[in-house]
């Protein structure tokens, strides 16, 4: 009877040490650090257009970061959400070709990260 308990506590210890590995995981992916020299040369940008990116981007990463600890039922939604609003106020500081470089850097980085966004 005691190995039995034993190995009950065991499988339960294991069990949480895996759902916390997971949270972490989650919150991890979408955390969102952008190199702002690196995007500012990728897509060519003023200085004023460079400001205004780094302003957009922390805003960004702050939803990020509210999606990554949001429930599971939550985070589509609220990544989706806060994708829409990052893309809605970058169209009015880029232009038309910059704007599609960002979206093929940020698809390709959603892709490495693992992060899916289901219509």
């Amino acid at each position: 009877m005691k190995k039995i308990v034993l190995a009950i506590i065991g499988l339960l210890c294991l069990t949480m040490a895996k759902a916390e590995n997971e949270n972490l995981n989650a919150t991890n992916a979408y955390s969102i650090n952008v190199n702002m020299n690196a995007l500012s040369h990728a897509l060519m940008l003023s200085m004023d257009q460079r400001d205004a990116v780094n302003s957009i981007q922390n805003a960004f990463a702050v939803e990020m970061m509210n999606a990554a600890t949001a429930d599971r039922a939550d985070r589509n939604e609220l990544t989706k959400a806060a994708v829409r609003n990052c893309l809605r106020r970058l169209a009015t500081v880029l232009d038309h070709d910059q704007m599609r470089r960002y979206k093929s850097i940020l698809n390709s980085t959603f892709n490495n990260r693992g992060i899916v966004i289901s219509e």
